[in-house]
């Protein structure tokens, strides 16, 4: 539930000369699931990079004292993936206050229309309301801000922020304590530089709520490749901008002084940080000499690996896990997505990089690419499975996000696409396919996740695990994780958490509400079986990874995907052999020739 006692502890201390107050209020909000409860949790998985930045930057207003030496500036940020929030008592703080607003962070297009719902009810009561986040800033990138859901949030009287807030969150602070707030304000025109700007933070309070004490920060914006179905390159550009290895410092410092240790890097590609190893040094100075216990997260491409030192650094500075875009096997729908530093043929040699490094693999597979099929995809996981060295793989539908290339055009071209901007999580069919109908799409879907995620692959996941030495017993708790989260759950494992929340009165307009007395018995039932349930996963696991660890010729387990890599794999192995593959290597062969005739 929303409440005020703890979350302003990191709020700069009142002027002494300070008679007036405004509250701000920032929310990260959530979307629907399929029965239209919104997706919340007891303790949530991901934590919010934009939510923490703007409270970094709002406390920087509120000690720069920008309303005025008179005017106190309270801030209050929620994360509805863990937070109950109710637009009556966040209306009830910002009349206590007697001037305020409310900000939707980093609203995402699945989130849009949930949070449109959240604003009715403050709008009703005079509260003001913006809205930014990828789905304005998309939006306004692609299609000028021609949008149904966006034109319906101008209507209402909301007013949007497209951009980044780095220097201009003081701007719309002080059109809102004047209540002049414009319907718009654009800045993609003109991305700020982040070197020295003020630093991510949330409170130790808001980061208990996710599972292991998460915070998050970015190290640097942009990346430099043209993804078809990639938002960011046109919401944060193509061009790295990044903070100072002073600045990661300043993060990690003053998080750990309020004891959070644990970090998610959210570059969308860390490795194309063109301050990568300088970062890297400073934090295993951290490590190594102040003695810090730190942990990482990170992101990179498939072609990492070629950085001279990357994965070693990033093995000696604490990275635990790192999340690759795989995206697919087949070269011609890499092609197809200008996806092009996808090579397959890297792909062995970077994964098994990794795994020499002890650092677990989480790599994201894209299911629906023009010329897949339910048979192909089948096919392809099972490749996968047997030839690359990947520990965690989660899967996705293609999907046109507002902000992509993709949607752009198919926009343009009057496709016709799913209205209803809350399936819009990668989780769902919103385009047609090609070759699959809406339920073979969705079969495939299906199909994908319970190739990959059976009791017999697992183990040999935790196998190939113990036999490097890696971090097998983490890899325990993520392979339950991502499990339940499909099987029991029924979300994907981003949105997912621990121990989930409904509330009966929270429900998408437009849908009953259940009556009390089978709402409450069907939910409390439904927790205990997924608990159980739950329970029962892990314990199998759990069983199994000990049978594993007692095994004397544990380390000499050896299979297909853990064999080093030879000129041979393109003879012997599968991944080689898929309908676009030969026609891939034998262009790669040409491009090396030329290459070495060039040298020579």
């Amino acid at each position: 539930m929303v409440g005020t006692s703890k979350t302003v502890m990191l709020n700069p201390a009142p002027s002494p000369r300070a008679t007036k107050r405004f509250c701000l209020v920032l929310v990260k909000p959530s979307h629907y699931d399929d029965d239209g409860y919104v997706i919340q949790w007891l303790r949530s998985t991901i934590p919010s990079n934009t939510l923490a930045a703007l409270y970094g930057l709002a406390r920087d207003c509120a000690q720069r004292h920008v309303l005025g030496d008179d005017v106190e500036i309270e801030i209050h940020p929620f994360d509805e993936t863990n937070t109950r929030i109710r637009p009556k008592r966040l209306a009830r703080m910002i009349e206590g206050a007697g001037a305020g607003m409310v900000m939707f962070v980093g609203v995402q297009s699945n989130q849009f229309p949930h949070t449109l719902d959240l604003a009715k009810p403050l709008l009703a009561r005079g509260i003001q309301v913006a809205i930014g986040g990828f789905h304005v800033s998309g939006t306004m990138s692609m299609l000028g801000g021609n949008d149904p859901d966006l034109h319906r949030a101008k209507a209402m009287g909301i007013s949007l922020f497209a951009g980044e807030a780095e220097g201009r969150l003081e701007q719309v602070l002080q059109d809102a304590f004047a209540k002049t707030l414009k319907p718009l304000y654009n800045f993609m025109a003109d991305l700020p530089g982040i070197e020295g700007m003020p630093i991510p933070l949330i409170s130790s309070v808001r980061a208990a709520r996710t599972v292991g004490h998460v915070t998050s920060f970015d190290a640097g914006r942009g990346c430099p490749f043209q993804c078809s179905f990639c938002t960011i390159i046109n919401v944060q550009g193509r061009k790295s901008r990044r903070r100072s290895p002073d600045d990661v410092e300043q993060i990690i410092r003053e998080n750990v002084a309020q004891g959070l240790r644990s970090f998610f890097i959210t570059d969308d590609n860390f490795a194309r940080n063109k301050d990568w190893e300088v970062i890297l040094d400073r934090i295993i100075h951290l490590r190594e000499v102040a003695k810090l216990k730190l942990s990482f997260i990170i992101q990179v491409d498939t072609l990492c690996h070629k950085l001279p030192n990357f994965i070693e650094k990033c093995a000696a500075a604490g990275v635990r896990r790192v999340f690759i875009g795989l995206e697919n096997i087949n070269p011609d729908s890499l092609a197809g997505a200008h996806k092009r530093q996808n090579k397959i043929t890297e792909y062995r040699k970077m994964l098994l990089a990794w795994k020499a490094a002890k650092i677990i693999t989480y790599a994201g597979y894209i299911t629906g690419f023009p010329n897949d099929t339910v048979e192909s995809i089948r096919r392809d996981v099972e490749i996968v499975k047997k030839e690359l060295p990947v520990d965690i793989l989660e899967f996705f539908f293609l999907t046109p996000l507002p902000g992509s290339e993709d949607h752009q055009k198919l926009v343009n071209a009057g496709v016709e696409i799913d209205a209803d901007l809350n399936r819009y999580d990668l989780n769902h069919v919103c385009a047609p396919h090609p070759k699959m109908s809406r339920a073979e799409w969705e079969r495939a879907y299906l199909t994908a996740w319970e190739t990959y995620y059976t009791m017999e692959h697992m183990e040999t996941v935790l196998r190939r695990l113990v036999a490097k030495k890696g971090r097998a017993n983490n890899a325990l708790v993520l392979i339950t994780w991502f499990m339940s989260s499909i099987h029991l759950e029924k979300v994907h494992p981003l949105e997912s958490g621990l121990f989930r929340l409904k509330f009966r009165r929270d429900r998408r307009p437009g849908l009953p509400r259940e009556a009390i007395w089978k709402f409450y018995p069907k939910y409390w039932v439904e927790s205990v079986t997924k608990m159980a349930k739950l329970i029962t996963l892990y314990s199998r696991l759990r069983r199994l990874y000990k049978r594993i660890k007692a095994d004397p010729k544990r380390f000499k387990y050896m299979d297909v995907a853990l064999t080093p890599v030879t000129d041979h794999d393109v003879d012997d192995l599968e991944m080689f052999h898929t309908p676009s593959a030969p026609a891939f290597i034998a262009q790669e062969h040409r491009r090396q020739h030329a290459h070495e005739h060039a040298a020579a």
